[in-house]
């Protein structure tokens, strides 16, 4: 089995390793969520029809759900990262005495912005799911909530890495600010949220 299971991220981690610019920190914070998402799902599904959670067992039916839609999207931005980093690849490959290069960089690293920026909203989504399947999950899965955590704060600052590297060349310095600020905000309300489950999970297995 554990053979099988390192055959299913051996391509990505492959590609990732590789010297082409696609996958890469974008498509890695993507993956990063989609575990993040796929835990959050897991502790829902083997919390159902315990004796502990039997009050809780249409909500965790709604956020299983919900978390399963978080993870298949997270996986769709690994191929949207990867095909809005494409413009912007071509763009810096232009001569540098072309005149229309410093625009065109400038809209391609917008575009590039955009894959990140969705990433980082995602993660902020299941970092609301995270908090109350941390509250309401069994006991026995509380580790779980811990680790999608974990990786649901590491996707969001991937996320937000991505979309800060590309801005300095974008030449429309009002909207480079409105989408730093914006990343700053849903970061920070994410980080915040995602250290209280971890802090939570934390406390409940240090109690023992």
């Amino acid at each position: 089995m554990s053979d099988n299971l390192s055959s299913l991220c051996a391509e990505f981690t492959k590609r990732l390793a590789s010297p082409a610019p696609v996958p890469g920190g974008g498509g890695a914070a993507a993956l990063c969520g989609a575990l993040a998402s796929s835990l959050c799902s897991m502790a829902g599904e083997l919390s159902k029809g315990k004796k502990s959670t039997m009050q809780y067992s249409a909500e965790l039916d709604e956020l299983t759900v919900s978390a399963k839609g978080h993870a298949a999207r997270f996986l769709e931005l690994i191929d949207a990262d990867a095909a809005a980093f494409e413009p912007l690849s071509r763009a810096y490959s232009i001569p540098k005495d072309a005149p229309d290069r410093a625009a065109l960089i400038s809209q391609a690293s917008l575009t590039a912005c955009s894959a990140p920026s969705d990433i980082l909203k995602e993660c902020l989504a299941v970092s609301r799911l995270l908090n109350r399947m941390a509250e309401i999950c069994s006991r026995l899965m509380i580790s779980d909530v811990g680790c999608a955590a974990a990786l649901c704060k590491a996707a969001a600052e991937c996320a937000a890495m991505n979309v800060y590297v590309n801005l300095p060349a974008v030449l429309d310095t009002e909207k480079a600010g409105g989408l730093k600020k914006e990343c700053d905000e849903v970061l920070s309300y994410c980080s915040t949220e995602l250290e209280k489950v971890k802090a939570a999970v934390w406390n409940t297995l240090r109690e023992g």
